[in-house]
Protein backbone atom coordinates (compact mmCIF):
# COMPACT_ATOMS: atom_id res chain seq x y z
CA UNK A 1 0.00 0.00 0.00
CA UNK A 2 1.37 3.35 -1.12
CA UNK A 3 1.02 5.99 1.92
CA UNK A 4 1.21 9.82 1.44
CA UNK A 5 5.18 10.28 2.60
CA UNK A 6 5.82 7.59 -0.26
CA UNK A 7 5.53 10.29 -2.81
CA UNK A 8 7.28 13.37 -3.20
CA UNK A 9 6.88 16.65 -5.19
CA UNK A 10 9.91 18.38 -7.24
CA UNK A 11 11.37 20.30 -4.52
CA UNK A 12 11.20 16.89 -2.00
CA UNK A 13 13.11 15.28 -4.54
CA UNK A 14 15.48 18.34 -5.16
CA UNK A 15 16.44 18.54 -1.95
CA UNK A 16 17.61 14.87 -1.68
CA UNK A 17 19.37 15.21 -4.54
CA UNK A 18 20.78 18.89 -3.60
CA UNK A 19 19.50 19.92 -7.00
CA UNK A 20 17.38 23.13 -7.71
CA UNK A 21 12.92 22.17 -8.56
CA UNK A 22 13.97 22.96 -12.32
CA UNK A 23 16.52 20.61 -12.35
CA UNK A 24 14.66 17.81 -11.05
CA UNK A 25 11.52 18.74 -13.76
CA UNK A 26 14.10 19.24 -16.56
CA UNK A 27 15.46 15.46 -15.69
CA UNK A 28 11.74 13.92 -15.40
CA UNK A 29 10.97 15.50 -18.46
CA UNK A 30 13.77 14.41 -20.21
CA UNK A 31 13.07 10.53 -18.81
CA UNK A 32 16.29 10.45 -16.84
CA UNK A 33 14.63 10.75 -13.62
CA UNK A 34 11.49 8.65 -13.46
CA UNK A 35 8.44 10.59 -11.94
CA UNK A 36 4.71 10.85 -13.50
CA UNK A 37 2.82 14.05 -13.43
CA UNK A 38 -0.38 14.86 -11.78
CA UNK A 39 -2.11 17.56 -12.61
CA UNK A 40 0.39 18.96 -14.47
CA UNK A 41 3.19 19.06 -11.60
CA UNK A 42 5.37 16.41 -11.15
CA UNK A 43 5.18 13.64 -8.64
CA UNK A 44 7.80 10.70 -7.42
CA UNK A 45 8.37 7.47 -5.66
CA UNK A 46 10.98 7.47 -2.97
CA UNK A 47 11.96 4.40 -3.80
CA UNK A 48 12.42 4.81 -7.20
CA UNK A 49 14.45 8.06 -6.70
CA UNK A 50 16.53 6.43 -4.11
CA UNK A 51 17.03 3.41 -6.75
CA UNK A 52 17.90 6.45 -9.40
CA UNK A 53 20.27 7.62 -6.52
CA UNK A 54 21.92 4.34 -6.57
CA UNK A 55 22.75 3.34 -10.11
CA UNK A 56 23.83 6.80 -10.66
CA UNK A 57 26.47 5.79 -7.79
CA UNK A 58 27.28 2.71 -9.49
CA UNK A 59 28.22 4.50 -12.83
CA UNK A 60 30.20 7.18 -11.03
CA UNK A 61 32.32 3.68 -9.19
CA UNK A 62 32.49 2.15 -12.75
CA UNK A 63 33.41 5.01 -14.42
CA UNK A 64 36.14 5.87 -11.74
CA UNK A 65 37.39 2.24 -11.92
CA UNK A 66 38.31 2.93 -15.44
CA UNK A 67 40.56 5.62 -14.86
Amino acid sequence: MIVQKDILDADEVAEMLRVHPRTVKRLAGQGDLPGFRVGGQWRFRREAIEEYIRRQEQQYDERSKDS
